[in-house]
C-alpha cells in the first residue's frame, strides 16, 4: 500500500524562519541539469564547496567533482538557482529493486540490499553543496536546497529518505527531518572522515516535516515537472519554480 501524501498544515508558517525562507523561494528556480552549461557549473561548485569545506582529500586538475553515480538511470542532478545564478545544487538517486544504484549501496549494501529486495524505496540525496559566500548569509539555504529530496519522497511514496552525513550534522538532521542512526559509521573515501547513514521513514516523519517547514509543501504538477521523465520527442521544462506559496495563499 503506498504513503499517502501529507496535507499541509499551518502551524508554522507565522515563524519568522518560515517566512524567510518562503520569502527566498519567491527568487528561487530549480533546473534538472543533464547536459550543457549547467551541469558542468553544479559538477565546478561541489568541487569549491568540498574544498572550501575541506571534505577531499586529493585536487582536481579541471576543478569538477563527478562520478559514474552521475550517469545511472535513477539519478537526477538539479541546480539551484537564485535571480539566475547557481547557488547550490543536489543530486538524488530513487533506488529500488530493481534500479539499486546509489552512493549509500557503495558503503552499506550490505544493510540496504535486504530491504530492497523486501520492496523498501528509498531516496539518496548526496552531493549537497552551497556556494560558501551565499552559506555565510543565508541559514535557510540548505532548507531549500533539500526541499528537493523531501518533494521526490512525496513524488516516488518511499519507504523513507536515507543520508550519509558527517558527525557534525548529525544531529541537525535528527532535529530537522527526525532522522534516526541506521547502523555505526564506515569510511566512505575520498572523504576524510566516518560517514553515518540516517534514515527518515516516509510514513513516521513527513507530515512532521511538513508541519514543521510548510515551504516543503508542493503541488503535484511541481512534482511532475521535478522528476517526471520527457515523454520521446518532448522536451524537459527548463527551470521549475516552487509552488508552496500557492498552497499557503489557498489556506
Amino acid at each position: 500500500m503506498s504513503n499517502p501524501i501529507p496535507t499541509r498544515r499551518v502551524g508554522n508558517e507565522s515563524s519568522a524562519f518560515t517566512r524567510t525562507a518562503m520569502s527566498l523561494l519567491d527568487r528561487i528556480e530549480y533546473r534538472r541539469c543533464d547536459r550543457g552549461e549547467d551541469l558542468e557549473a553544479i559538477y565546478k561548485l561541489r568541487y569549491k564547496s568540498f574544498r572550501h569545506h575541506g571534505l577531499l582529500l586529493t585536487e582536481s586538475a579541471d576543478e569538477r567533482m563527478v562520478d559514474d553515480l552521475d550517469n545511472t538511470p535513477n539519478c537526477y542532478k538539479f541546480g539551484v538557482f537564485m535571480d539566475n545564478e547557481l547557488i547550490s545544487t543536489i543530486r538524488l538517486h530513487y533506488l529500488t529493486r530493481e534500479m539499486p544504484y546509489a552512493p549509500t549501496m557503495t558503503v552499506f549494501k550490505d544493510v540496504l540490499q535486504p530491504r530492497l529486495d523486501r520492496g523498501d524505496t528509498f531516496i539518496d540525496p548526496s552531493r549537497l553543496a552551497t556556494d560558501p559566500e551565499v552559506t555565510k548569509s543565508s541559514r535557510v539555504l540548505p532548507y531549500i536546497t533539500l526541499r528537493l529530496a523531501f518533494i521526490a519522497t512525496v513524488r516516488f511514496q518511499t519507504t523513507g529518505c536515507i543520508s550519509m552525513i558527517r558527525e557534525e550534522h548529525t544531529a541537525f538532521y535528527n532535529r530537522s527531518f527526525d532522522s534516526a542512526a541506521v547502523c555505526e559509521p564506515r569510511l566512505y573515501p575520498p572523504f576524510t572522515m566516518p560517514i553515518y547513514l540516517y534514515e527518515t521513514r516516509y510514513d513516521v516523519s513527513a507530515q512532521l516535516s511538513l508541519d514543521r517547514f510548510p515551504f516543503f509543501g508542493s503541488t503535484a504538477s511541481e512534482r511532475r515537472m521535478l522528476f517526471d521523465r520527457p515523454r520521446y520527442g518532448e522536451l524537459a521544462p527548463l527551470t521549475i519554480l516552487p509552488t508552496a506559496k500557492y498552497l499557503m495563499h489557498a489556506a
